[in-house]
């Protein structure tokens, strides 16, 4: 954690990058969002993963369940990044 003084400092110079190298800040941007598509590939990859699992333990009633929560799901984080 930081003190007041260098949090204090910390945003100036923050706000200096804003103002006089967008391009950086905006490539800093990137990854924090390339860092959540990964997360919600890797996420995505592992649930469809589970569906057959769910196929051979509860039948394919609860695989089909599965996989219309996932469909949903995927369809409502496309609708809302959009927004």
């Amino acid at each position: 954690m930081l003190s007041r003084e260098d949090q204090r400092r910390f945003d100036q110079i923050a706000r200096h990058l804003r103002t006089t190298d967008p391009e950086f800040v905006a490539r800093l941007g990137d990854q924090a969002a390339n860092r959540r598509n990964r997360l919600a590939i890797v996420a995505s990859v592992v649930l469809w993963a589970t569906v057959p699992l769910l196929a051979l333990s509860g039948g394919w009633l609860a695989a089909i369940i599965a996989a219309v929560a996932l469909c949903l799901a995927g369809a409502l984080a496309l609708r809302a990044r959009r927004w």
